[in-house]
């Protein structure tokens, strides 16, 4: 009974602040879509009391995560930071530099509501949680404009296959087939969806989960190689940097898709498009509806501050809060990481992705199963590949070679 009191206080404490605190929060949402949605989170904990101070670094994860964890260890923290769902801040946490949140996630059922356990997992370090879990991000998804197709007077494609044999059509009609920017994670994004539509899940698992080096280097993953090299092709011309540049190709309808996270449904919303009429969006490239669960997480530099420290967790309650799920979910394109709240208000793609999710149809992310180093060199590999004429078989054998080094 004594310990149930205590459960209920702190779950007020966390939820009711005596005082407003600032806070600096800092991520990398800077496109239209992206800001809509961290408005969101900045406007319930006003709205609790608090204040939010919003710090935007443009760029992406790429640029921003050195420049956060400089911060943190060079003395100068934020009190919140976005890292993706994995190990981006595991160094940190056995550091001794960040907040542990194993109160605030006992308080509020976090290990029952919280879905998959591999998002709060990815953050437990001996036993305690050290983050909040805003979202699923799955970037598996192939993003079509309905309208190319439309005046070309071809179907829209129904899976990967099909949309790489419509490519000439759409060339033809000085339409670009394929659009894709040129920040380097976006290459590496491509080949990650790749991987589970055109292998399967059975060879993604054997490689990512079992670390199965000789089905790494065998036939299934030299057909993925064969499929990024013919996506190449498609996507000369795409001259753009962003990835909701690239994105907005599509929205414009100057290119027949894209592939990329399900974080581009943002861009479509902001741009008025609806899911289903104006674009089609195929998760698993149409060929293998799996997603994986990677995403994003706000994680907590220790502070010397009392009322910050109770600010911050404040704020990560607020996070896994049912209110703030949907309202943040919506806007974002993502998908929540608790199962038990309203979205009656998804649109067509997020009720696939609800689906797929439900169904079970889900995977690991990149994050979470291969060290930063690894995912550094693929990545690398991955912009070397792109921007040039390297054979499919030569990049697979590099690509082992990486994969090998991580064992």
């Amino acid at each position: 009974m004594k310990l149930s009191k205590m459960t209920a206080l702190l779950a007020m404490s966390v939820a009711m602040p005596a005082a407003a605190t600032e806070l600096e929060v800092t991520h990398w949402w800077t496109s239209g879509g992206e800001a809509a949605a961290v408005a969101e989170l900045a406007k319930a904990f006003d709205a609790s009391g608090d204040k939010w101070v919003d710090g935007a670094i443009a760029g992406g994860g790429g640029t921003a995560r050195p420049i956060m964890i400089s911060r943190i260890t060079g003395g100068d923290p934020m009190g919140a930071t976005q890292f993706n769902h994995g190990q981006q801040a595991l160094e940190l946490v056995e550091a001794g530099l960040m907040l542990d949140l194993t109160d605030v996630a006992e308080a509020n059922n976090w290990k029952e509501v919280v879905y998959p356990p591999s998002l709060l997992d990815a953050c437990t370090v001996d036993g305690k949680i050290y983050c909040a879990p805003v979202n699923i991000h799955s970037p598996e998804w192939l993003w079509l404009s309905n309208k190319v197709y439309e005046d070309l007077g071809l179907p829209v494609p129904t899976n990967w296959d099909e949309f790489v044999a419509s490519a000439p059509a759409v060339r033809d009609a000085g339409k670009l087939p394929l659009a894709l920017g040129d920040q380097p994670w976006q290459s590496n994004l491509a080949f990650g969806a790749m991987q589970i539509a055109v292998a399967g899940l059975d060879a993604w698992k054997a490689v990512n989960v079992d670390k199965n080096m000789d089905v790494a280097a065998g036939p299934e993953y030299a057909k993925v190689f064969e499929a990024a090299a013919a996506a190449r092709e498609l996507a000369k011309g795409s001259a753009v940097q962003d990835w909701n540049q690239a994105t907005n190709l599509v929205i414009t309808d100057q290119a027949a898709g894209q592939i990329m996270g399900d974080w581009a449904q943002g861009e479509f919303q902001v741009a008025g498009e609806v899911a289903g009429k104006d674009y089609t969006c195929l998760p698993g490239l149409g060929l293998n509806e799996y997603i994986s669960t990677g995403g994003d997480a706000f994680y907590f530099p220790k502070l010397d501050d009392p009322e910050k420290e109770a600010a911050q967790k404040r704020l990560a309650a607020q996070l896994v809060s049912p209110e703030v799920q949907v309202a943040f979910n919506l806007k974002k394109g993502s998908l929540p990481i608790r199962g038990d709240i309203d979205l009656s208000a998804a649109n067509d793609c997020m009720k696939k992705g609800l689906e797929i999710l439900a169904g079970g149809n889900i995977v690991p992310s990149g994050d979470m199963v291969w060290s930063p180093d690894v995912q550094k060199q693929n990545e690398d590999l991955m912009v070397e590949f792109w921007k040039s004429d390297m054979p499919a078989a030569d990049a697979h054998a590099k690509w082992v070679e990486n994969l090998k080094s991580g064992l």
